[in-house]
C-alpha cells in the first residue's frame, strides 16, 4: 500500500464545464455564465435579510453599478469594473466584513488572484486603479446602507455609523426588493451584455 499523500483538490468544476484552479486561476477558465449563475445564488448578509428570496451578490452588483453611474461620469470599462467588483465571490462566496477581518491575508490573496483572472478574461486592467476603486467602494457603501436599513434590520443611525449617510441617492433610484435567483442571474447577464456592446461600439469607433 502506497504511503504517498494525495494533493488536496484546488479546483472547482463549473457548470460551463470549466475547471477553475482556485490557487492559480486562469482567465481562460472564467465564463460569464458561471459568474452570473454563482453570484445569483450567493446571499448577502449571510442570508439574514427580509423577504421571500435571498438578496444576492448579483443583485447587489447591479445596485452598485447603478449607484456608481449616478455618482460619476464613467466609461464602459469603468462600469464593467463596477459591475464585476464582487465577481470573485462566485467562487469564494460572500464573507461578511467582520469575518474577513478575522480571516486576514489568505482570503484576500485568493480574492485578488480571482479578480485578476476575471479582469483579464474580459479585457480589463488586471487590477482596478486605486482612484476608480475608491469610487466603486463609495457606491458599494451606499448600497450597503440601503440593504442594511431596508433588508437587514439596521436602524438608520446604526447604518449611518457603519456605512455613512447616502448623498444624492434615494431608495427609489435602486431595485432593493430581493429577486429570485434566476431573475437576478438574467438581469446581471443582460447588464453585462449591454456594457460589452457599448465597449465594442467604442472600440469600433476608434
Amino acid at each position: 500500500m502506497s504511503g504517498a499523500k494525495t494533493e488536496p483538490r484546488a479546483w472547482q468544476r463549473m457548470l460551463s464545464g470549466r475547471r477553475l484552479d482556485l490557487l492559480n486561476p486562469s482567465p481562460l477558465d472564467v465564463e460569464l455564465s458561471d459568474i452570473a449563475h454563482g453570484l445569483a445564488r450567493v446571499a448577502r448578509w449571510n442570508g439574514q435579510t427580509a423577504g421571500d428570496h435571498a438578496f444576492s451578490v448579483a443583485q447587489h452588483s447591479l445596485v452598485v453599478e447603478t449607484i456608481f453611474r449616478r455618482q460619476n461620469r464613467c466609461n464602459a470599462d469603468e462600469c464593467l469594473m463596477a459591475l464585476l467588483h464582487d465577481a470573485p465571490e462566485y467562487v469564494i462566496g460572500d464573507m461578511i466584513s467582520p469575518f474577513k477581518a478575522v480571516v486576514g491575508g489568505g482570503y484576500k490573496t485568493v480574492e485578488k488572484r480571482l479578480e485578476t483572472a476575471v479582469h483579464l478574461r474580459f479585457g480589463l486592467p488586471p487590477a482596478t486603479p486605486a482612484a476608480l476603486k475608491a469610487k466603486i467602494k463609495k457606491a458599494d457603501r451606499v448600497a450597503a446602507f440601503f440593504e442594511a436599513t431596508e433588508l437587514a434590520g439596521f436602524s438608520h443611525a446604526e447604518a449611518t455609523k457603519f456605512f455613512g449617510a447616502p448623498r444624492g441617492i434615494t431608495r427609489e433610484m435602486i431595485e432593493i426588493a430581493p429577486l429570485p435567483a434566476v431573475e437576478a442571474q438574467r438581469r446581471f447577464a443582460e447588464r453585462f451584455t449591454a456594457i460589452e456592446r457599448e465597449r465594442g461600439a467604442l472600440a469600433a469607433a476608434v
